[in-house]
């Protein structure tokens, strides 16, 4: 396995804990995707502690990623994070404010 796929032993955490030291990487596709979805990279540094992880994809492409859902205000939205251990940073890969057209009430759960 290579180092680039070390899975942080509580992955919330070390989210939280990269996103509050600012050791986070904007990826060019977040950065349009949140310009066009009027999501404020402020906003998801401001909403740290309503952080919850809904999937989990270990196999990702590059490396391991999960998709967070948090709250600013009255808005809930999803963070895409893809976590780099040794690095010891996160690449945010996407950012959206999920629909219940494909999500649940609540949003923590996909429509089948």
């Amino acid at each position: 396995m290579s180092p680039r796929r070390l899975i942080p032993d509580n992955p919330l955490d070390f989210i939280q804990r990269c996103v509050n030291e600012q050791r986070i990487f904007w990826t060019y596709h977040v950065n349009m995707r949140m310009k066009g979805r009027f999501i404020h990279r402020q906003i998801i540094l401001d909403s740290i502690q309503h952080y919850e992880i809904i999937e989990e994809y270990p196999d990702d492409k590059y490396s391991p990623s999960y998709l967070v859902l948090s709250k600013y205000q009255d808005k809930v939205f999803h963070v895409l994070f893809a976590v780099d251990v040794e690095e010891k940073n996160v690449r945010i890969i996407t950012a959206y404010y999920p629909s219940l057209n494909e999500w649940e009430e609540g949003y923590k759960t996909r429509r089948k």
